[in-house]
């Protein structure tokens, strides 16, 4: 069986999702001063971010321990996911903030953890529905 075949492989995504912003969001919280010094970042917005992240942790922990994953909710968060980097970009090309080059590290490694979250997000909901739509055939043969 192919990990993405997994009726645990969404799931597993979700959880991976929840770790990776409760820990961005909790470096954020606890390091808000340091991390704006190294950074250029302003830190109201990394400290308004990060408890975002934070809250949104504990929703794709919510939807990760769901028997069933909730596909519309996970949906909303491959468009959020999506959203996300697009935001990270917008916000170092937009030159509002002299941003050092940790700062734009840091930037474009959430840009890349959130694009590659929601394709493989993506991925898992394409394939449960796949699956949901096969046990959903009646099988006639026997």
């Amino acid at each position: 069986m192919s990990v993405f075949a997994s009726p645990r492989f969404l799931p597993n995504v979700m959880w991976a999702d929840a770790a990776s912003c409760a820990a961005t969001g909790a470096l954020q919280v606890a390091f808000t001063g340091a991390l704006a010094r190294l950074t250029g970042l302003p830190a109201p917005l990394l400290l308004g971010t990060g408890v975002f992240l934070l809250a949104y942790a504990a929703a794709a922990a919510f939807m990760a321990s769901r028997r069933t994953p909730p596909r519309t909710l996970i949906g909303l968060v491959v468009v959020g996911n999506f959203g996300w980097a697009l935001g990270c970009i917008a916000l170092l090309m937009s030159g509002m903030f002299a941003i050092t080059a940790l700062g734009m590290a840091w930037v474009l490694a959430q840009a890349l953890c959130v694009v590659v979250l929601a394709e493989l997000q993506w991925t898992g909901l394409r394939r449960s529905a796949r699956s949901l739509g096969a046990s959903l055939v009646p099988d006639y043969n026997n």
